[in-house]
């Protein structure tokens, strides 16, 4: 029982603030804290019960353990060296060229997030890049670092495990990989090849800077190659739980966990440091999240949104791929796409949208996000390993490239989804 009427008034202000804390930060206040905070608010002036605010937070169990999985194998691999023996046989691949390295950091984001999914990239690949980057004295590895989180976003919804977004867009009707490739295959490659057309040539000038090949390689301890191993039997059971439809937290986690045992088995100390170090302030982010969305649900926005996109689809069925993308890329840099997603979610099975527009509104969920450096819970992990490292990419400073690299991309294949329906 509510303490008082829900009320769209205040859920929506409350919303709206926490929302633009976690995009603009001020006071330098963490973006977690601004997510708690809006939870908070609605639970004490009654819109929430405690029951309805941990059901909500209880709806995301399996991103977070999804996350504490990756952040933890990410974690292991830095502080037991991993990172360093990849960066050095990285640069020594590059051969002294800041271009090659640049399109062999790209080509890893692909597979690493095809199979792993675009969180793990961001929180395995970037690491890796910046030691690779400081390896090789890298004057300007900002390229490399783009490269981690744009194609993160752009390789995302090659399958279904590329990024957990898909299974809540989805909803329980999750297409077969028959029919997923289908719907994205070809959109898939469009967002890959203009992706990386886009950001080359935003960045071309940095790309020629010179860069030290002679570099020595660590060797690999023991820990290391446990981590190595980790790593590579996460992606396998990854993948083999989005192949049979099941969750993808709780695997992902044991694997992690198993992981840290092992190496705690051999190396406490070691395995204790990275646990410290693991960005935990991503969890109530993510949980605050869920509350801020559960409580729009509540007051009727999945709803009226089904309502709105049902109109548009008997009225003027050609456009209404055109308008799902682009609604939902748009919506996904103001609130970022998680919430967005669950939004999607619910308001795709309330109207019992086509295929097609589905798919429209996971690429826009998906690949809009690369406009805004806040746009996407990977977007927002790329930040935090960057921050760690002392590294500073601001809104306005990835808004530049993000404007150059998302919307032709996204037009594309909305244009992709469009003709393979019809229209």
């Amino acid at each position: 029982m509510h303490q008082v009427a829900l009320s769209s008034a205040v859920v929506w202000p409350v919303a709206a603030l926490s929302t633009a804390g976690i995009l603009v930060k001020p006071f330098k206040v963490a973006e977690a804290w601004w997510a708690v905070a809006g939870a908070l608010i609605l639970l004490l002036t009654g819109q929430l019960t405690f029951a309805e605010v941990g059901h909500a937070v209880g709806r995301g169990t399996d991103v977070y353990l999804f996350l504490i999985g990756m952040m933890l194998v990410a974690e292991l691999a830095r502080t037991t060296g991993l990172f360093d023996w990849v960066a050095a046989q990285t640069v020594r691949s590059a051969k002294g060229s800041a271009t090659r390295l640049f399109c062999i950091v790209y080509m890893v984001g692909i597979l690493v997030t095809t199979f792993m999914s675009n969180d793990a990239t961001v929180v395995v690949l970037t690491p890796a890049v910046l030691a690779a980057a400081r390896a090789a004295k890298l004057e300007r590895p900002l390229p490399h670092l783009l490269a981690c989180a744009l194609i993160a976003n752009a390789a995302s919804f090659v399958l279904p495990v590329s990024n957990p977004a898909n299974l809540v867009v989805f909803a329980g009707r999750m297409p077969t990989l028959p029919a997923w490739f289908a719907l994205f295959l070809w959109p898939s490659a469009i967002a890959i090849v203009v992706t990386f057309a886009a950001l080359y040539w935003t960045q071309r000038a940095d790309l020629r800077a010179g860069m030290d090949d002679e570099v020595s390689v660590p060797g690999l301890s023991a820990h290391a190659k446990l981590v190595a191993f980790g790593i590579a039997l996460m992606g396998v059971v990854v993948l083999g739980a989005s192949f049979l439809g099941g969750d993808l937290g709780w695997p992902t986690c044991a694997v992690g966990l198993a992981a840290f045992t092992l190496v705690a088995w051999r190396a406490r100390a070691l395995a204790l440091s990275a646990a410290r170090a693991m960005s935990w302030g991503v969890l109530p982010l993510v949980a605050g999240l869920f509350v801020l969305v559960d409580a729009l649900d509540r007051i009727g926005v999945a709803g009226e949104l089904a309502r709105l996109l049902e109109e548009l689809q008997a009225g003027a069925p050609q456009w209404s791929v055109w308008a799902a993308g682009i609604a939902t890329a748009i919506v996904a840099n103001i609130a970022n796409n998680l919430p967005a997603g669950l939004v999607a979610g619910a308001t795709m099975a309330s109207s019992h949208s086509s295929s097609s527009v589905v798919a429209a509104t996971l690429i826009g969920i998906n690949l809009g996000p690369n406009l805004s450096v806040t746009g996407s819970l990977a977007t927002v992990l790329w930040l935090t390993v960057l921050r760690r490292e002392g590294i500073a990419v601001g809104f306005v400073q990835f808004l530049k490239v993000g404007l150059v690299v998302m919307p032709v991309a996204l037009l594309l294949c909305l244009y992709a989804v469009s003709a393979g329906s019809g229209f």
